[in-house]
């Protein structure tokens, strides 16, 4: 597809302690794919604190809702995004992320070239944030088992093609996400459910670990059944061998992926 215009839409709730630094991060993402037209909309849903503000005085358009609700978050910004934009349709992208995350300088060139190169959505991976911000090694270490079982050995000739799906690091064409009815307003696995639409209606999705996220490793975070909750199990077991899965904020749509047992 041509582009002739990006969008970024970051979902937050009570986020003050961590949403510049994402959205510096996207702002030294944006020259990357100059010349074209990079608009970023934060959604604050439910926020108590200053997230709103400072979203505003990093330059992001700033969409307040009530709703505690990420896919109704989602869908807010994404409709802001496109009123924005109006007169570039079709050609526009849709990029999310999370305000807990901080994405790669080469983020929005590897989706957009992945966008040129015909596929209607992009999947990309995460990293959990350096560990000396949090240092929860024992849950960090499980995670990452699980998360990279199905990673090919260093130097093989085939690329990841990860089975991961994450609203921190995904991309849609805006033409692929309206025919698809956009974001459902569901409280926690609404990436998921938009890639299982756009996958049964024939649209072409790449999958790849050529631009991780780095997210947050914290065991308390906004989402119900998000990655927080899923650290947070791995942190502390609840049986001599416990076995848990991945979350819906991270899970694919196939069964889940289950952790290796630790002996």
């Amino acid at each position: 597809m041509s582009i002739a215009a990006v969008a970024v839409v970051v979902p937050a709730h009570n986020e003050e302690d961590r949403i510049v630094e994402c959205l510096r991060s996207i702002r030294a993402a944006a020259p990357q794919v100059a010349p074209l037209l990079v608009e970023t909309v934060v959604v604050a849903d439910a926020c108590t604190d200053a997230t709103a503000a400072l979203a505003a005085g990093e330059g992001a358009h700033v969409v307040e809702i009530d709703r505690h609700n990420v896919g109704a978050a989602r869908g807010a910004g994404a409709l802001r995004a496109l009123e924005l934009l109006r007169g570039a349709e079709p050609d526009i992208w849709l990029a999310m992320t999370d305000a807990d995350s901080t994405v790669p300088a080469r983020w929005l060139a590897r989706q957009t070239a992945w966008a040129r190169r015909g596929h209607d959505a992009v999947l990309g991976t995460i990293r959990l944030a350096p560990a000396g911000r949090t240092g929860h090694r024992y849950a960090r270490s499980r995670h990452d088992a699980a998360y990279y079982r199905t990673r090919p050995p260093s130097g093989a000739a085939m690329p990841w093609e990860h089975p991961h799906v994450h609203g921190a690091n995904m991309g849609v064409a805006a033409t692929a996400y309206l025919r698809v009815g956009g974001f459902a307003p569901l409280t926690t696995g609404e990436d998921r459910d938009l890639v299982a639409r756009l996958a049964a209606t024939g649209h072409r999705i790449a999958r790849t670990d050529d631009h991780p996220v780095h997210t947050a490793d914290r065991l308390s975070g906004r989402a119900p059944g998000g990655l927080a909750d899923l650290l947070a199990s791995l942190e502390r077991p609840t049986g001599p061998c416990a076995k848990p899965t991945l979350a819906p904020e991270t899970a694919a749509p196939r069964p889940a992926i289950p952790y290796a047992c630790d002996r």
